[in-house]
């Protein structure tokens, strides 16, 4: 992938090299922040931790049982630092023995970026779009799932840079088979289609550098011809926030809020990606400093998927501001291959431990309480207190359900009414209650995916030790004797 702005990202690069020591200048806040006015904050967004999961919340006092963090790496599903790898009508498919060896590392996201070049002026091939199942095929095989983007040029000197609208809608409706028959193993989809890289901006069909609300009116109907082939539990990320912005006629106030977020509606679908991250005071046109972007982004990240790659080495992207702007901007996934010297700087500087933990959710189980009286049949009522030490909440629908074990190895299944996508970054407790089917047993907690619910692979383990079980995917809370 490459950046918005060619010609300073090089400028910037031949201070650069792979083995360059990242110094650490100290925190020094992102340039857009610079910009904000104090009273031009959007409505604050109302906490996600509320009712069930607020952290407490009851009163009573009975049997605690207590856990041990772990600072392992996890490889857990739909977060973490991502491996790239793009296709070309003649680069082969990927195979599961790659993503396999890439999930043994602690990454179950896979960067797939398809060059549609040889097709600017018709159909795309059905040997093209066979590599794109069998890609998806190996994903769901190895344990994976991917950032998925259309693209057409990969260099602003090759032009045309893109087709026409026509074609882009055509090919859109060719791939909405895949990305409705594929739903399982697709994270996240990035807008892609228009511009070189497809990141909308050196453009011949959509209206370089636009400027009314009418310029903008192609890329919108691109957008909502995405959301509408991909299916509605997953968001299409736009490259800005100011696409978002432009195109909706959107401001501060009108931010995704807890009400509002995870609808399956329009707005709360469209994400953001930043291939620039930490690379300048704008990250390199990702931000017009004269508005409210980052603001903006801000809020809605704590709704909508964040990810990206950096660009360059800069003042922006010392660990100190690195990992802030984490924090704010709520980053859930992150490309391992680019660029190596920021990567390598903030291994040389202690922090990459850190970002490889905390991109995306980490959860955490404190302890569980549960009410002592038990009796086979009755209602047994538990707290599960943990945190979520990431940067985000998981992103994507999730189950939780109670799985009771029972002395003979049956198993009871209680489905929880919580939403993983509410667990916001702090502390947080589940409150239920259920039947107890025997008075001995082990009680545990699955986090599946809905769309694979039987593979322990997509299944999230917290971090803790001798809790989860990578056979089944359950994380163990305590056993009944």
């Amino acid at each position: 992938m490459k950046r918005l702005l060619t010609f300073f990202a090089a400028a910037a690069l031949l201070c650069s090299c792979d083995d360059f020591q990242l110094p650490d200048f100290g925190f020094k806040p992102s340039g857009g922040d610079k910009t904000e006015k104090p009273d031009e904050k959007p409505d604050e967004p109302l906490p996600d931790n509320t009712g069930s999961d607020a952290p407490g919340g009851y009163d009573w006092t009975g049997v605690k049982y207590n856990f041990e963090e772990s600072t392992d790496v996890i490889a857990n599903p739909e977060r973490g630092f991502m491996k790239y790898q793009d296709f070309k009508s003649k680069t082969s498919a990927l195979k599961a023995s790659a993503v396999k060896a890439q999930r043994a590392e602690g990454r179950t996201l896979y960067y797939t970026g398809y060059y549609l070049t040889d097709f600017m002026n018709g159909d795309i091939s059905e040997a093209f779009l066979q590599k794109i199942q069998d890609t998806m095929d190996a994903l769901r095989e190895g344990g994976a799932k991917c950032v998925l983007r259309f693209a057409y040029k990969e260099s602003e000197s090759d032009k045309p840079w893109d087709p026409t609208e026509e074609i882009v809608m055509r090919h859109i409706a060719q791939l909405k088979p895949i990305l409705q028959r594929n739903e399982d193993v697709i994270f996240v989809l990035q807008a892609g289609f228009v511009g070189v890289w497809g990141e909308w901006y050196y453009t011949t069909n959509f209206k370089y550098q636009p400027s009314t609300n009418d310029d903008y009116l192609p890329r919108k109907r691109v957008a909502e011809a995405l959301l509408d082939a991909l299916p509605a539990s997953r968001q299409v990320e736009l490259r800005t926030p100011q696409f978002k912005m432009r195109m909706y006629g959107l401001s501060l106030k009108d931010t995704l809020t807890a009400k509002t977020a995870h609808k399956g509606q329009t707005l709360d679908r469209l994400a953001g990606h930043n291939d620039c991250f930490g690379a300048a005071y704008d990250d390199w046109g990702t931000f017009d400093n004269e508005s409210n972007d980052r603001a903006f982004w801000k809020a809605e990240t704590r709704y909508t998927i964040m990810g990206g790659e950096t660009c360059n080495v800069s003042d922006y992207c010392t660990c100190q501001a690195s990992t802030k702007d984490m924090v704010d901007y709520h980053w859930t996934y992150l490309n391992i291959d680019y660029h190596t010297s920021v990567i390598n700087g903030w291994k040389n500087n202690n922090c990459y431990n850190e970002i490889v933990n905390r991109l995306g959710y980490r959860l955490v189980l404190q302890n569980v309480e549960r009410k002592e009286d038990l009796k086979a049949g009755e209602d047994l009522e538990i707290a599960i207190n943990f945190r979520n030490d990431g940067y985000a909440a998981p992103m994507n629908p999730r189950r939780v359900e109670l799985v009771f074990v029972d002395a003979s190895g049956k198993e009871t299944k209680f489905q929880v009414a919580s939403d993983p996508r509410k667990w916001q970054p702090g502390a947080h407790t589940v409150l239920t209650k259920f039947k107890l089917p025997a008075e001995k047993g082990t009680l545990y907690l699955n986090l599946s995916d809905p769309l694979l619910p039987n593979n322990p692979l997509y299944s999230i383990a917290f971090a803790n030790k001798n809790v989860f079980d990578s056979k089944t995917g359950y994380n163990k809370l305590f056993e009944l004797k």
